[in-house]
């Protein structure tokens, strides 16, 4: 059943969706009613609570409870962390901080729509516990199903509405499902000695999840999901890409924030910083510096627009030296020390391989200092060492502090590239249709242009001109990882991609908005790659009219 979208200019973002009921994304409108603009697909076929005797290969459903509209408690949010139904937690993870999907406890459950909630337990393998839930409309069902992005080492089903979750999807007439990634707690101590519980976090348990979700949702509404679209950010994005890459069939749809291909090398990219301090303890720079130095490369390097709302516009055409810098004297607040100076160059430069005295990965983008703080310790970022020392090493007692950081790349490419890396050729993905959305922000510590080169190696390995209008990339200017920063970070990741599919165009242009406070203060056009958002000269800053899409 497809579905109607209407026509208007402007955007609203998602806050002031749930308040009005009514959405613009980009040009395009839809309702949260539960019935996105289209007449209400079919009541379901039995009762929420049957499901639990639904027998399925692998599976043990644990739970099938309606819930009533309003009425759905988040677990464990009255009692700390928020945890899922088995009392799981899961703060951050190889993402990046709070892993992209991180659980928003600011999340309005009580305005949830009635649904029947399913949990189930997978086991694939002997030593395979993977739970999942799937979230099912009672009413107003879109005919549809989205698949959730599990956020850093997951570890707890996540129930979050920021960016994407659980409930953003059952609000919007989605059948939803997402996975704890086969894991319990809140670090990788569960891989050693445990490949294939290693294998699910890799990639088996969204398959998995994928196949039994839809198996229970036909079950219920006597008909499986006409679509089925997958939306994750940080690690999220790397299940998103491996589901097209090695499931191809699962989605039609896939939306892939901060992708980080590979793997292996990101984190290893995210340990650099404090490996140099660690190395040369006098490279060390105060947490306080870095806000002068952001401050100096938007001085160097931002435009008018860049100026007045915080962020550089273009980095990659940004030159900024930090040499600049260079304390005169004695050390000061407001300058750089020769080897703080060294430091900067070589974090922007990224790890550059001994034989080739090449980068092999770029460090972050000139603007995104603000984010440096917590990489460039003398202790490396815990998330990324935690994946090198539990899945790499394979060894909890493994010290950081012995890390031949070029041998431990090498390493890392042996041990987790045949579980983790994603390949650039998708094209069994967009033979049957396929369509691929990837988002980055030009503050994330993860560099766009590295993204860049993943989108470049996609069109080159899966067809070149054939599938030139079903991947499209996003770089956003101002925003951080997966979100927040300055630059305009939120936008309908689900109803983008849902469109793409349904009307095979493939966007050109969204619209994002800044929200502080639960108000928009911003919006502007976000431009497909190449091009860029350039301002037409007069008109307010702040809105997303005064912009064109234009090649750089």
């Amino acid at each position: 059943m497809p579905l109607n979208f209407v026509t208007r200019s402007g955007a609203m973002p998602r806050v002031l969706c749930r308040q009005t009921g009514k959405c613009f994304v980009g040009a395009w409108l839809f309702t949260l009613s539960g019935t996105l603009a289209l007449s209400q697909a079919a009541p379901p076929a039995r009762s929420c609570e049957s499901l639990v005797k639904l027998t399925l290969p692998g599976t043990t459903i644990t739970m099938a409870q309606t819930v009533g509209a309003g009425e759905f408690k988040v677990p464990g949010l009255d009692s700390g962390a928020p945890k899922g139904p088995n009392g799981k937690a899961g703060p951050e993870g190889p993402g990046g901080p709070a892993g992209g999907n991180s659980f928003s406890p600011t999340v309005d459950a009580t305005t949830l729509p009635a649904f029947c909630r399913v949990a189930a337990t997978l086991r694939p393998t002997s030593d395979s516990n993977i739970e999942i839930e799937v979230w099912l409309p009672l009413k107003g069902w879109n005919g549809n199903y989205l698949g959730v992005g599990s956020g850093g080492w997951a570890g707890h089903i996540i129930y979050s509405g920021n960016p994407i979750g659980l409930t953003d999807g059952l609000r919007a007439g989605y059948a939803s499902a997402n996975t704890d990634a086969g894991h319990e707690g809140s670090g990788g101590e569960f891989i050693p000695g445990h490949p294939e519980k290693l294998i699910d976090y890799g990639y088996r348990a969204n398959h998995e999840m994928t196949v039994k979700a839809k198996a229970i949702i036909a079950a219920f509404y006597g008909a499986g999901p006409k679509y089925s679209v997958f939306v994750g950010c940080s690690l999220g994005s790397t299940q998103a890409l491996t589901e097209a890459n090695r499931f191809p069939a699962d989605y039609d749809g896939v939306v892939a924030g901060a992708p980080m291909t590979p793997i292996s090398v990101f984190n290893a990219v995210q340990m650099w910083p404090g490996w140099l301090v660690y190395k040369d303890p006098s490279k060390s720079i105060p947490r306080e510096k870095f806000t002068m130095i952001h401050e100096a490369a938007l001085k160097a390097c931002a435009g008018p627009v860049g100026l007045k709302q915080g962020f550089i516009e273009e980095p990659d055409r940004c030159h900024f030296d930090p040499a600049a810098l260079l304390c005169k004297g004695a050390d000061r607040t407001d300058c750089l020390t020769a080897p703080q100076v060294e430091l900067m160059h070589q974090i922007y430069a990224g790890p550059v391989d001994p034989s080739t005295n090449k980068s092999f990965f770029p460090g972050p983008a000139v603007g995104g200092e603000l984010q440096l703080s917590g990489y460039a310790q003398s202790e490396p970022f815990s998330p990324a060492l935690q994946l090198y020392k539990y899945a790499v090493h394979q060894d909890p007692n493994w010290d950081w502090k012995t890390m031949d950081f070029f041998k431990d790349i090498a390493l890392g490419h042996k041990v987790l590239d045949p579980i983790l890396n994603v390949d650039s050729d998708l094209r069994p993905f967009f033979d049957h249709g396929g369509k691929l959305l990837m988002y980055i922000g030009w503050t994330d510590y993860h560099n766009p242009l590295q993204t860049i080169g993943y989108y470049k190696a996609v069109l080159r390995d899966s067809g070149g001109s054939k599938v030139a209008t079903s991947v499209r990339l996003f770089n956003i200017p101002g925003m951080d990882h997966c979100s927040g920063g300055m630059g305009c970070d939120s936008f309908d990741k689900v109803a983008s991609i849902v469109q793409w599919v349904e009307t095979g165009k493939a966007p050109e242009q969204l619209v994002a908005s800044k929200i502080v406070g639960g108000k928009v203060v911003r919006t502007s056009p976000l431009c497909a790659y190449p091009k860029v958002a350039k301002y037409k000269g007069a008109g307010d800053m702040d809105d997303a009219a005064s912009f064109v899409c234009a090649e750089q």
